[in-house]
């Protein structure tokens, strides 16, 4: 939601090519092409979402094929029932796809139903803590309107929101989750009415002093809900849909669901322990449902395409087609990192930023995005242009199941990988691929004892977690680095010289990562030793030779 912010990138540069790596030229002094809408250049971009094709959208069509894979994988290891994907770049929509049950079993001991009801592409989901943003932005149009001051005690609009020690929590502090609120507190089995829980939460006493921790808590959103609706005078359903959805033609997304749609609805939990039975057509939330399925923190129900048409208008800067819904500088602000003492919480206004723990090899300081615990993921990549989408209903019929969050890692990935990296076409180019606790090498003899090495480079890593190293060597075991560890980003394909030790028999380019996540990876190509140009050895660890 910001542009690549060039500071960064030329901290990183300036760390990692040091001590024994010199950088010089780019892909230009290659007299090569980098390929056009590549890693980071995704080119212009359409005013709406429409139907394309991965060429159209500078993508490439095979990973987007392999989504096919982890999503299956996913649905025969009982990790999900179902899925939705839905993957654009530049408004070209290149992925949409449904998979496996929106609804499968009628109890949590996995008992089918008689007739389970396939997945369609327009299969509407309950999105759980995705609302969150739906939230935010409603919140943002009053802040546009002058009604909304950010950092403004939130007592100021609620008064009884000042009990217990609350006096200074701001609007800002609700939106990056810094309030000192607990995570979460039983609201669905307190109360008689909406107004009665809204009121316990306002009374709610703070766990931490404001601004002093990071807790990830729905009471935040569910107060900043609470404001919206004070503000406007409208419950936040209705304001939503008059300022968000219904201008952006977003007509299959909405709370509390019609019961005529229940057959395009995934069904979620079977939750008899609190009276519901099976969850279908209505919120899973507990505290939702207790407070008329209308909060700040979860309620909403959409479909990948109505998600694809939010995140495209963030990415153009608010405005969708003919209709703007934010100003370009507040679009800005969501997506300025708020709170940069708490690092690897990164947040903007109400959207999560660099979280590579489902954005993987998106991830970047202004990616942003949200996930549901219902198995719902959106993540949005401003400097490509890029949308994807990932809508399961993996608590169905039960919560207690395996992990998503290595799937929404694959999906992303191959999302990612689509995008070609900013190689030039001619580069005799190795990958090195991806992989959680990989230590892949990539193997030069140097037979004529060469003192100069050059090779050009493009890199992509998640910040000082994975790294790629030079290494030299006199017999092939004992090995040491020349110069520092590479990590973070380049930016671009540029030659890189490494000067060798008198006596270096054998160099390596080794690539290492922790254990997950990934970044868009390591390309090395075009080595020369002396000036000549070698090719790598047969016995390179799992690297793959690709310009790509």
């Amino acid at each position: 939601m910001v542009k690549p912010r060039k500071r960064f990138v030329a901290a990183v540069m300036a760390g990692a090519l040091t001590g024994g790596l010199v950088v010089s030229g780019t892909a230009e002094a290659y007299g090569n092409q980098v390929p056009p809408k590549a890693w980071n250049d995704p080119g212009h971009g359409a005013p709406v979402l429409h139907p394309g094709s991965a060429n159209g959208a500078g993508m490439r069509q095979e990973p987007l094929r392999k989504i096919d894979g982890v999503l299956e994988s996913a649905i025969e290891a009982k990790t999900v029932p179902g899925a939705v994907v839905l993957v654009a770049r530049s408004g070209h929509i290149v992925k949409q796809e449904a998979y496996g049950d929106a609804a499968r079993y009628v109890d949590n001991a996995f008992t089918e139903m008689d007739n389970p009801v396939a997945m369609q592409k327009d299969t509407i989901f309950d999105i759980a803590s995705i609302s969150k943003i739906f939230t935010t932005v409603a919140a943002m149009k009053l802040y546009e309107n002058g009604k909304l001051d950010l950092d403004e005690p939130v007592a100021s609009y609620i008064p009884e929101f000042a009990a217990n020690g609350k006096e200074t929590v701001t609007i800002r502090q609700l939106m990056t989750h810094t309030s000192g609120f607990t995570a979460w507190i039983p609201l669905h089995s307190q109360g008689t009415s909406r107004e009665d829980r809204l009121q316990l939460v306002f009374t709610q006493p703070l766990a931490a002093e404001p601004g002093s921790r990071y807790t990830y808590s729905d009471l935040n959103m569910i107060t900043l809900g609470a404001v919206v609706e004070k503000l406007s005078g409208k419950r936040l359903d209705q304001f939503v849909k008059e300022q968000i959805t219904q201008p952006l033609g977003m007509t299959d997304t909405m709370y509390n669901p019609p019961a005529a749609l229940k057959k395009r609805i995934a069904a979620t939990e079977y939750q008899p322990e609190i009276g519901r039975g099976l969850v279908w057509g209505e919120v899973h939330d507990e505290n939702a449902w207790s407070l008329g399925g209308v909060a700040g923190h979860a309620g909403v129900f959409s479909t990948a395409k109505d998600l694809g048409i939010f995140g495209h208008m963030i990415l153009n800067e608010g405005r969708y087609g003919g209709k703007r819904i934010l100003k370009p500088e507040t679009v800005r602000l969501l997506g300025q990192n708020q709170i940069p003492e708490f690092p690897g919480n990164d947040h903007g206004l109400g959207w999560e930023l660099n979280q590579g723990w489902y954005m993987d090899a998106l991830a970047s300081p202004s990616a942003a995005g949200h996930t549901g615990f219902t198995g719902t993921s959106l993540v949005i990549s401003p400097e490509n242009q890029t949308v994807a989408v990932l809508l399961t209903n993996r608590v169905h019929p039960t919560r207690n199941t395996i992990s998503l969050n290595g799937v929404r890692r694959d999906f992303v990935r191959q999302v990612a990988d689509a995008i070609p990296a900013p190689v030039p076409k001619k580069a005799d180019a190795w990958f090195s691929g991806y992989g959680d606790k990989l230590d892949r090498t990539l193997l030069i003899r140097n037979e004529n004892k060469a003192r100069n090495m050059t090779f050009g480079t493009w890199y992509e890593l998640e910040q000082d977690s994975d790294y790629g190293f030079v290494e030299v060597s006199r017999d092939g075991i004992a090995w040491e680095k020349a110069g520092a560890a590479l990590t973070g980003t380049n930016s671009k394909w540029q030659e890189a010289t490494v000067p060798l030790p008198e006596g270096t028999q054998f160099i390596r380019f080794r690539y290492s990562t922790d254990a997950s996540v990934n970044g868009r990876g390591w390309y090395v190509g075009d080595v020369k030793l002396d000036g000549k140009k070698v090719h790598p050895g047969k016995d390179s660890s799992g690297w793959e030779k690709q310009n790509y």
